[in-house]
């Protein structure tokens, strides 16, 4: 019996002398490939995307704005910051809301002010 427990043990000794190379390779894969990825930019991180998501949907509301504004009749470009904000918050209300988003109304304002 007790052969062929040497036996054995020579035999997964064998195999894991065969096996441990690519365990470690996988090991320092699982551990560096996340890390590498993340300092080349490959990851993007959620709070990134949806802060990039926003931006845009501000930008695309500003510009609805902006033009709404420009359309009612008022010469934006004389207009002092005051009234340009008021403006902006006037017709930076969107379709389904019921008051402005605080953004919007900054981003309209600027895009009245050129």
């Amino acid at each position: 019996m007790s052969s062929s427990t040497t036996t054995m043990r020579e035999t997964m000794a064998a195999k894991w002398a065969a096996a441990k190379p690519l365990a470690i390779a996988l090991v320092v894969g699982l551990v560096a490939g996340p890390i590498i990825s993340g300092i080349t930019g490959y990851q993007i991180r959620a709070s990134t995307a949806q802060a990039a998501a926003r931006a845009g949907i501000v930008e695309q509301q500003a510009a609805f704005c902006a033009e709404r504004a420009r359309a009612s009749g008022s010469v934006t470009g004389t207009l002092d910051y005051q009234t340009r904000n008021n403006l902006a918050r006037q017709f930076a209300v969107m379709a389904g809301a019921t008051t402005p988003d605080p953004d919007v109304v900054y981003a309209c304002s600027t895009k009245l002010s050129t």
